[in-house]
């Protein structure tokens, strides 16, 4: 049974402390119900990221936006909110950081003198097509200068939104310099609201998917994260359904809440599924030695037990039943990147 004090449209139901406050304050609950989401432009001296983590694939990311109005309970990086200043919990939600000057300092940063061009992750932390991106464009902005100078790029997003710039990104695909990940951890309507309360619906995900692929840009699914007990038993049918949409490959990841993840999630499922709380949490824990959360690079990656092998089973599975052999996912071009903006170059011509 559902919880009837629940702040609707919101993943975190209450702020957690901040693990560098020493005291917090906490608004009643009618003050969340009625507090609007506030936007901050902020003026950070670079916009692209040296990835670090020895288990990711990517060179590059980076991030038009800090917090993510999408709500996702689970989101690992609701941590990242604390360092300024901010909740991990509600603040996550409702107080974004706007990067306006991301565009030049993308430029600036193609311009740097001997610069190896490598594909750059947009997103990787926040989502760079939360709804603040209707409002403000950074993220189409970004990708029109990596076409102005042919640098290659993969879109990480959960919003249908990412259409909106298919004037971009089919010239981009032309060129092998974009795909799109979207990420689909459930096809089920009524739990997607309550997951990630305002991303696309999963039916607008899987248009998005099939239009993409008409016009011959690449989709990789991210199946993430799996919850055991809650979305774990969707797997098979969420990957025949983007086979179908016309993706090329897919990934998983398994739930793991670190810092202050934690309390939001617990207090989140606690909110909205009273009824089976304790049991997705203790199958959390039995993948995570007996923790709700893992650092430990490849080890949080690929859980322990016997849930987290039942579910790499599954995908592997999937993989074999859905997606043969024949499909792949091509590795973008960094050959063509000029250094300086094409439009300069076709004086030339």
């Amino acid at each position: 049974m559902e919880n009837e004090n629940i702040i609707k449209g919101q993943g975190a139901q209450r702020n957690v402390i901040n693990r560098f406050d020493k005291y917090t304050f906490e608004p009643e609950d009618e003050d969340f119900e009625t507090m609007k989401t506030s936007f901050t432009e902020v003026f950070p001296k670079t916009i692209v990221n040296q990835v670090k983590s020895e288990d990711l694939p990517m060179e590059y990311s980076m991030n038009p936006y800090q917090g993510c109005e999408h709500g996702c309970s689970y989101c690992f990086a609701r941590p990242t909110h604390e360092y300024w200043g901010y909740s991990a919990g509600i603040d996550f939600e409702r107080k974004i950081m706007v990067k306006k000057n991301a565009p030049q300092l993308l430029e600036k940063f193609f311009q740097k003198k001997g610069y190896k061009p490598e594909p750059i992750l947009l997103s990787g932390n926040t989502d760079c097509y939360q709804p603040a991106e209707r409002q403000f464009e950074i993220t189409r902005q970004l990708l029109q200068i990596c076409l102005d100078y042919r640098h290659p790029v993969n879109v990480l997003t959960k919003n249908a939104l990412v259409l909106r710039d298919l004037d971009i990104l089919k010239p981009m695909a032309e060129q092998n310099l974009v795909s799109v990940s979207l990420s689909i951890p459930t096809m089920n309507e009524d739990l997607r609201r309550k997951m990630e309360p305002r991303t696309s619906s999963s039916k607008n995900k899987l248009k998005a998917v099939e239009i993409l692929s008409e016009n011959k840009i690449p989709v990789h699914i991210m199946v993430a994260p799996v919850i055991p007990g809650l979305t774990s038993d969707e797997s098979l049918g969420i990957l025949k359904a983007i086979s179908d949409a016309g993706a090329l490959s897919f990934g998983y990841t398994l739930v793991r809440l670190n810092d202050a993840v934690e309390p939001v999630f617990v207090k989140w499922i606690e909110t909205h599924f009273p009824d089976r709380a304790q049991k997705v949490l203790n199958l959390i824990r039995s993948m995570r030695g007996g923790k709700l959360g893992e650092k430990r690079y490849f080890d949080r990656q690929r859980g322990e037990g016997n849930i987290a092998e039942m579910i790499h089973n599954t995908f592997k599975i999937g993989r074999k039943k859905f997606f043969d052999e024949k499909r792949g996912f091509p590795k973008l071009s960094t050959q063509n990147f000029t250094g300086t903006k094409e439009q300069q170059l076709r004086l030339f011509d």
